[in-house]
């Protein structure tokens, strides 16, 4: 994958991001180039291996991660729109951690400020998706989900 493409997949990402952030009341995400470069070197390493796993927490600092593999040359919107589809299974009224929605909620963490995004082919030409979050969502102390996964906001259509 060249340059241009890879760049376009990470504006893709952060865009579609951006749009779920905002109707969650989280402010948008920055796109980071050192957050990138490690997760493309991530994506890289899964790509060679065609293993589909979290990487070591102690390698990747205080930043949290979302991972996507398909058999195909996955979108930014495909990709974001399968992490945002949990949102169904997400229960605001008993907000908190559930592997079902982890993806989810690592999109929409209010206090997130950056991204980091990585995208590799494997020789079968699936593809891998890495995205960096920092600081780091999913926070399991008390009242953090709370505070930062907020119901999506209705707007008033407008005429």
């Amino acid at each position: 994958m060249g340059k241009s493409a890879s760049k376009q997949f990470a504006e893709d990402l952060l865009q579609c991001h951006n749009e779920y952030r905002k109707k969650h009341q989280a402010p948008p995400l920055k796109l980071s180039s050192k957050l990138s470069k490690e997760a493309a070197r991530y994506a890289e390493s899964l790509a060679s291996t065609r293993i589909l796993k979290h990487s070591v927490e102690s390698t990747r600092g205080s930043c949290g991660e979302n991972l996507a593999w398909a058999s195909y040359d996955q979108s930014g919107k495909d990709v974001s729109d399968r992490w945002y589809d949990e949102v169904k299974q997400y229960n605001f009224n008993h907000p908190g951690f559930s592997s079902g929605t982890g993806h989810f909620t690592a999109m929409v963490w209010k206090s997130t400020r950056k991204l980091g995004v990585g995208k590799a082919t494997a020789s079968d030409g699936s593809s891998f998706v890495v995205a960096r979050y920092f600081p780091a969502g999913n926070i399991t102390n008390q009242g953090h989900f709370e505070s930062n996964v907020l119901p999506p906001k209705t707007t008033p259509s407008t005429p």
